[in-house]
């Protein structure tokens, strides 16, 4: 019987988010052919603070808007993710997120608070259950590939030849090995230290075939998203760095697929800040991490490959603006007034 009403009510929630908003399906029905200019994006919403970055997102009028991860906070150990639901329930609740998503298409990916446990990965219990939520929330056509397949990473071409962007949304939670704390007094930023085990895993084998199928594909600008930040070092809290193999892997397969015009995006540390590489790739790889939409805090931190001697503390959003003339993006990290902090602009 209580599994039963655990399932009605699950039933009964998937069903009031798909009333509530658009359905993902719908979000994703731009025309092939639709040109992207203007791409926002953001990361680490938390439900108990202040929505005032709703407005400055909407006045910047991007042609979509990308949830980097955090979108809401609902960490829940207890096998019916009530804390979870009621989590989604508040978003779906505030005014600017419905007027968002009645006006301006959006795609979405998660990170630990949205997946269920605080750094999780797969030995999260409760996975499954948590990408039906996320699913239901975000409206995944129940007849796609990605929503009959673990984990919630997903990709999308918009634009015709010449002008096409491919949108890559990761899941670095599904399959993702444990982490491998620091040694007690052990110093620095961040609980976690680098794991050399060659077979420690961040996709799984499944999302990295299917990556090197989305790189392959013909494009002229992509956009990966990661919730958790690929090129940034001197830290020791969650990253690609972490899995030190997998993000050499990544790299190996922008390179093996012939993958050009790569930026990444990225969120989850409550501050902001532009990266670029310039060793790995045969063109400089730049990646830009907008956290928190809500709950910004300033820091000092290293910056290997960072640009700019200090990362953005305050609330803040991105914006890519293409120059298809010129094939250049610029990209901007802004305030919550609507004004530019920084920006830089990036070759494509």
């Amino acid at each position: 019987m209580i599994r039963n009403l655990t399932f009605l009510r699950y039933a009964v929630f998937a069903v009031g988010i798909l009333l509530m908003a658009p359905s993902y399906a719908d979000t994703l029905s731009l025309k092939d052919e639709s040109v992207l200019i203007r791409i926002a994006f953001g990361s680490c919403i938390r439900g108990d603070l202040g929505q005032d970055f709703w407005d400055p997102i909407l006045t910047a009028d991007p042609d979509l808007f990308l949830f980097l991860g955090d979108n809401v906070y609902g960490d829940d150990e207890d096998p019916s993710l009530s804390v979870l639901q009621g989590a989604y329930d508040t978003l779906a609740a505030m005014p600017g997120y419905q007027r968002l998503r009645q006006s301006t298409p959006v795609m979405a990916t998660w990170d630990d608070h949205d997946f269920g446990r605080n750094d999780g990965g797969r030995d999260y219990p409760h996975r499954e259950k948590a990408e039906q939520i996320f699913e239901a929330f975000w409206g995944f056509d129940r007849k796609s590939e990605a929503a009959n397949r673990p984990g919630i990473y997903h990709a999308r071409m918009v634009g015709p030849p010449g002008q096409r962007v491919q949108i890559i949304m990761l899941d670095t939670r599904y399959f993702r090995s444990p982490l491998k704390r620091k040694e007690r007094n052990a110093g620095g930023l961040g609980r976690y230290q680098p794991n050399l085990d060659p077979g420690a895993d961040m996709l799984g084998d499944t999302q990295w075939a299917w990556l090197e199928e989305r790189l392959r594909e013909p494009a002229d600008l992509r956009l990966i998203a990661s919730s958790i930040q690929v090129i940034a070092e001197g830290h020791g809290w969650e990253r690609w760095g972490n899995l030190p193999s997998e993000r050499d892997r990544l790299y190996s397969l922008i390179n093996e697929t012939g993958a050009e015009g790569v930026i990444l995006l990225s969120g989850d540390r409550h501050r902001a800040a532009f990266y670029r590489l310039d060793q790995q790739l045969s063109y400089p790889l730049y990646e830009v991490t907008s956290s928190s939409l809500n709950a910004g805090f300033a820091g000092v931190e290293p910056g290997p490959n960072r640009l700019g001697d200090e990362m953005m503390g305050e609330e803040n959003f991105g914006l890519l603006v293409i120059d298809w003339s010129n094939r250049e993006v610029r990209a901007s990290l802004n305030k919550m007034t609507g004004e530019e902090d920084r920006h830089v602009e990036i070759d494509f």
